[in-house]
This record gives C-alpha cells, sequence and structure tokens, in this order.
C-alpha cells in the first residue's frame, strides 16, 4: 500500500500530467526535508521566483519544507513516479539509484570548499548529473552541504582509534556505513528525523554531519562533541523528474536549466552565512569544537576506495577530480 502522503501527491500531480501538453502553464511542486529558513529551501525558492518571472507567470514553484511530503526516500520516488515535478537531495540519497553520485561522496576526496566548487562547476559535475537520467532524473544543479564531521554525546573523538565500537548514525547509504565501518564503529543508517531521539537515548552514541544541520536539527542539545573530522562533502543535488520533464517544451526546459544554475551562487552565498551562524550557536550553548588526526581517518579510507569505485567511469572521475587544481 502507498504512503498516504505518495497517494496524496500523485493525485495532486495528475492535473499537472494532463495540463502540461495543452498549456504548458502549471505549478511545480518540490519537497525539501529541511525547515523554510535552510539555504536549500530559499534557494529552491529563488529558483521558482526566477521560473516564474522568465515565463510571466505561467509556470511556478511550491516548495514543501520541513519534510512535510515524506523522508529524501519518499521524495526521490514520488519525483522517479512524477508525482512531485522536483526534490533537493543529499546525493547520498541517490547512491544505490544511480551509482555515479557516489564519487563526490567519497571520503576526503576534496581538499577544500574551492576545490569541490570547482568540480561540480566543470563538465565533471555535469557529467555525474546527467548519469542519473536513465534512472528517471534530471539533474539540474549541485548546492553546497558543506563538510561532514563526526559529533558525539559523550567524549569527542581526536584519532581514528577514538571512533572504535561507537554506534554512529549515517545516511542510508552503503557508502557512508563502509565508511564509518573503515573507521572501526558501529554504522546505523536512519533517517533524519530519528537521530534527536537516538542520540538522546543511547541507541546511538554519535552522529555525522555539517554544523547547519547540527544546528537545525538541536542534535547539538543532546551530542556536545563536535569533532571536525571533515571527512566528507557530500554537495546537495536539485533533480527533476524525467516523466514531466519530457513534457515540457525545450524552451520551458532551457528556462528551468538557467534558473536553477543562477540559484548556486545564491544558495552557496546563504549556505557560508549559516555555517558561521549555526558555529556560532552550538557554541555559545556548550558544543566544544574539536580539532582531529585527519591522517589517521584518511589513511583508514582505501578500502572504501576499492569497494565503491568499481567502474572505469567513476575511476575516470576520481582522478579526473584528483587532477583539479
Amino acid at each position: 500500500m502507498l504512503h498516504p502522503r505518495l497517494t496524496r501527491a500523485i493525485l495532486a500531480a495528475a492535473a499537472f500530467l494532463t495540463l502540461v501538453p495543452a498549456t504548458h502553464a502549471a505549478e511545480l511542486r518540490s519537497a525539501d526535508i529541511h525547515p523554510d529558513d535552510y539555504p536549500t529551501v530559499q534557494a529552491v525558492r529563488h529558483f521558482g521566483d526566477l521560473v516564474k518571472q522568465r515565463t510571466n507567470g505561467r509556470i511556478t514553484v511550491k516548495v514543501f519544507s520541513g519534510g512535510a511530503l515524506g523522508n529524501e526516500d519518499d521524495s526521490i520516488e514520488q519525483v522517479k513516479l512524477g508525482a512531485l515535478a522536483m526534490t533537493r537531495v543529499s546525493s547520498a540519497a541517490m547512491h544505490n539509484i544511480c551509482q555515479t553520485t557516489r564519487v563526490p561522496s567519497l571520503p576526503f576526496l576534496f581538499r577544500s570548499k574551492e576545490h569541490l566548487h570547482k568540480v561540480l562547476d566543470s563538465e565533471i559535475g555535469d557529467q555525474i548529473l546527467r548519469s542519473c537520467e536513465g534512472a528517471g532524473f534530471v539533474g539540474l544543479a549541485w548546492y553546497d552541504s558543506g563538510s561532514r564531521s563526526m559529533y558525539t554525546s559523550k567524549k569527542p573523538i581526536k584519532t581514528l582509534a577514538d571512533a572504535k565500537g561507537l554506534k554512529i548514525r549515517v545516511q542510508q547509504s552503503d557508502l557512508s556505513v563502509a565508511m564509518v565501518e573503515a573507521m572501526g564503529g558501529n554504522a546505523t543508517p536512519m533517517p533524519m528525523g530519528e537521530v534527536y531521539t537516538s542520540l538522546k537515548t543511547g541507541l546511538v552514541d554519535a552522529a555525522e554531519n555539517n554544523f547547519p544541520s547540527y544546528e537545525s536539527a538541536h542534535h547539538y542539545e543532546v551530542a556536545k562533541f563536535y569533532s571536525l573530522t571533515e571527512h566528507t562533502m557530500t554537495p546537495e543535488m536539485l533533480i527533476f523528474s524525467k516523466r514531466q520533464w519530457d513534457k515540457l517544451p525545450p524552451d520551458d526546459q532551457k528556462i528551468l536549466r538557467e534558473a536553477a544554475r543562477e540559484s548556486v551562487p545564491f544558495m552557496r552565498k546563504l549556505w557560508a552565512e549559516r555555517e558561521q551562524k549555526s558555529r556560532a550557536i552550538v557554541e555559545k550553548a556548550g558544543s566544544q569544537i574539536t580539532e582531529v588526526d585527519k591522517p589517521s581517518f584518511q589513511g583508514a579510507m582505501k578500502p572504501v576506495y576499492e569497494r565503491f569505485v568499481t567502474t572505469p567511469e567513476m575511476k575516470d572521475l576520481v582522478a579526473k577530480i584528483q587532477a583539479v587544481k
């Protein structure tokens, strides 16, 4: 049986699917698990403003934030079915659907935020976005998600040895699980919405995420030790339903692509501001920010690369990314 939210979304999408071929007018529905003031939500709304302006109001975008239409897996399924026009998700949520999305999630692949941006803004980033079309998704843009680090409820992680045996919440991704296992931790995949309670009750000892998520989800209240492992810079993806995309005329597709790309610098500016604000909030609340012995973590990642960088295309992408100066 379909989830009630999914059923409602499918029924709502029926009007779009019948209306588009005749008039090319529509309200595009988009989903996000983050709250209204989160940079990804604001960026998609900015994208919608650009689309509305350039189509003279013919196409509009409505963003359902705060997980109103379910978690990221729910949103992805709705987009694939055409029940939602689009969604913003972590690329980690796409790992088992479009395997090339695993590449930018590989641990310690990017040397800096500048390196990440240079790669994603190049043909390398476009190649990964295009590779998802066979699975039913049109990749429109990459958004920032900062660097992910470990945070714990009992004691800080300073070296690889400190992670050994800890029950660590990870995203529902085989790559994320393997990374934590390579650190010696016990990976516990679960949806974002369950993490706060799991940390509070001791179901998990730790989790890993960026500063804005650590702050906005209030995880800092139950996990005071934030260790700057900065193990991944897994980016966010703005993906569109290929079923709905193929019903749009080329001119509208062009408008959507251009508006999505133009929303990227807007999002990055908001993200940089939000990272600073979130770090200040958690530090004021008593969180302890700890530097780590990063080389000890990097040295444990070889098995992860061997397991997940398996195709010639993925190996080529990794080599190209590492060569970007």
